[in-house]
């Protein structure tokens, strides 16, 4: 609690802590452990609309596809960084990482009193689960916009690789969420079909995007 409440109010002192490698294991499991019990509580809550075992799937399902993420994609931003002249340790660039993270779960859990409202008052599945692709996307562009802040402030001054590492970053930041969707779309459902019984894992079949689409064009009958 004590490095969400040093994000949120003394950013700046949080920063220097990590490039003068302060608590850095304490801060990487509390920022660990707000992720995700920020992400296990909305995961709860979304899957909650269609039965109790969706809510208690997606409870434990959501932490995973995040932590997941950044497992697969970290290794790519810290060997690449470093061929770019950066000099954070891997336990640095972890605690970025989860920095952005824990910032996308506590957002998550921003929208959570307007999902359950949803969930209440609307019987369409396909608005509930554009909405909350919608939550998604917010979420995960304000965590990006962080950890990219929080990157770029811990680049070395006058670094002639700086701006090659910032292009990077942006490739890298795609990457990331290309990957997270991907993995979303193999560990669904989590929101759970109100037509389909329980699943914990669905068969793998088309992709995240064409099935966005699919759910507009069922929402504003193009179909």
């Amino acid at each position: 609690m004590k490095s969400l409440i040093s994000i949120l109010q003394h950013r700046e002192t949080f920063l220097k802590e990590i490039a003068d490698g302060i608590d850095l294991k304490r801060k990487l499991v509390e920022l660990n452990l707000i992720g995700a019990a920020s992400f296990a509580v909305y995961g709860a809550i979304i899957g909650s609309q269609h039965s109790f075992l969706q809510a208690l799937s997606s409870c434990i399902k959501l932490p995973i596809l995040f932590l997941l993420t950044t497992v697969i994609c970290m290794p790519t931003l810290f060997i690449f960084s470093s061929f770019l002249g950066s000099k954070r340790s891997i336990l640095q660039t972890f605690v970025l990482l989860a920095t952005g993270m824990a910032i996308i779960g506590v957002v998550l859990v921003g929208f959570a009193p307007i999902t359950l409202f949803f969930i209440v008052t609307t019987q369409s599945y396909q608005f509930f689960k554009l909405l909350n692709v919608a939550f998604f996307i917010v979420s995960g562009l304000l965590g990006v916009l962080f950890f990219n802040r929080m990157y770029v402030q811990l680049s070395e001054d006058g670094d002639a690789t700086k701006r090659s590492r910032r292009i990077f970053l942006r490739f890298w930041l795609l990457l990331f969420a290309f990957v997270g969707t991907q993995l979303a779309w193999t560990l669904r459902p989590f929101l759970g079909a109100p037509d389909l019984p329980f699943e914990f894992i669905r068969e793998i079949g088309g992709n995240f995007y064409t099935d966005v689409f699919r759910s507009l064009g069922h929402l504003f009958g193009w179909h």
